[in-house]
């Protein structure tokens, strides 16, 4: 969902998702998203914060969180703390983050995409070390850290990571292979194909447990998905359009029956 609206409204909705058997309920994060309309951004973490004290078995966290726009340590702190309040149900997304003039640029920070790429190659291995409770020491281009943070995350080693990366790009793919799952967009950051999603997943090789996100669309089911090697079969509103009681009633009916 986007992280946007009446906070009361998202957490009630995290309820209906968990009592209607969902596994997950994730929210954007975007600062502004739409300059022009201005629409009511929310933070997703306190939203997910909200969210956790309600819920007790659905997987929860935000697709995705725009690594270079945050500090990774600080972004560990919010992690940790939700994977404890959750008793570790928290799935971490991350990305370069878009649209980068409103996102970065209207905050006086670089929008070149290969800047925010560097910081997040270089961002992850720190918070994958601060979600693990192990102490950084770190001098590089971008990030200088010299610190042990407690606690660790409640989920061990730590809650798995996804990563956003775009189809027709080889170094995004290659950087999602190396953690725990990916987040697969087509240019203009649109869903996949099942051929697409196929031809991914041969090209990534997944090792056991690696999880693969598809996005169910009208032309495309969870039998697609799971066809093409997804893991994961991720819903949301249809578009702007789409009114927040459409997508309730939409929830409360339940997923999609997954393939057996």
């Amino acid at each position: 969902m986007p992280n946007a609206g009446d906070p009361r409204d998202l957490v009630e909705l995290a309820i209906a998702a968990e009592s209607a058997a969902w596994d997950g309920f994730f929210l954007w994060d975007h600062l502004q998203l739409d300059a022009a309309s201005r629409p009511a951004m929310l933070d997703p973490w306190v939203v997910l914060g909200a969210i956790a004290a309600r819920t007790t078995r659905i997987r929860i966290g935000a697709m995705v969180t725009p690594l270079a726009r945050r500090r990774p340590w600080k972004l560990a702190k919010e992690i940790t703390t939700l994977d404890h309040l959750s008793h570790g149900r928290v799935i971490v997304g991350v990305g370069l983050g878009v649209p980068p003039d409103i996102e970065y640029g209207a905050f006086g920070e670089p929008v070149d995409a290969r800047v925010h790429a560097a910081m997040l190659d270089e961002g992850l291995p720190l918070l994958d070390s601060f979600l693990r409770g192990d102490p950084v020491d770190h001098d590089g281009e971008h990030y200088q850290v010299h610190a042990h943070l407690s606690p660790a995350a409640f989920q061990r080693p730590r809650p798995p990571i996804w990563v956003a990366a775009t189809l027709s790009h080889a170094r995004p793919i290659a950087r999602a292979r190396r953690w725990d799952g990916i987040f697969p967009l087509g240019s203009g950051n649109g869903p996949l194909s099942a051929a697409e999603l196929a031809g991914l997943v041969v090209t990534l090789d997944p090792p056991d447990g690696y999880d693969v996100v598809g996005l169910l669309t009208p032309g495309v089911t969870t039998d697609d998905l799971a066809r093409a090697g997804a893991t994961w079969a991720v819903d949301g509103p249809a578009g702007p359009s789409e009114s927040f009681a459409s997508v309730r009633r939409r929830v409360e009916a339940g997923p999609p029956a997954a393939p057996d």
